[in-house]
């Protein structure tokens, strides 16, 4: 790969990444996470990855929608957006791994109880 497309891969990365920071503030404000697993410059295709808290947050398929909606306006380059969560069964990152939502009170495998998370006051 040359230097130029190296270049022009590492702004377009970067403009992506501002686009999460300035339009998404609330996905870090409420832990979560978003990460840019993969850009296709040729098909102009961009896959997201939203973790932390946004794995299993009710609200996470309208912060994808939103994601997938305002990232092709903004981003000329950016034809379609691939996100999600990991907990779709697969469709990349973690799905599938084994990996589950659990509820307050329900018991682990190990025999714990779940009591949830703590609330933050």
């Amino acid at each position: 790969m040359s230097t130029e497309t190296e270049d022009a891969d590492d702004d377009l990365r970067e403009r992506i990444t501002n686009f999460l920071r300035r339009n998404f503030p609330q996905i870090q404000m409420h832990g979560g996470t978003a990460a840019i697993q993969n850009i296709d410059r040729e098909t102009g295709e961009v896959s997201i990855q939203l973790g932390g808290a946004c794995s299993g947050c009710g609200i996470s398929p309208m912060t994808i929608q939103a994601i997938k909606t305002r990232m092709v306006k903004e981003i000329p380059e950016i034809e379609q957006v691939h996100a999600d969560t990991g907990m779709e069964g697969g469709h990349g990152g973690m799905g599938g791994g084994g990996m589950s939502p659990s509820f307050p009170g329900e018991t682990t495998d190990d025999g714990d109880s779940d009591e949830g998370p703590e609330a933050p006051f």
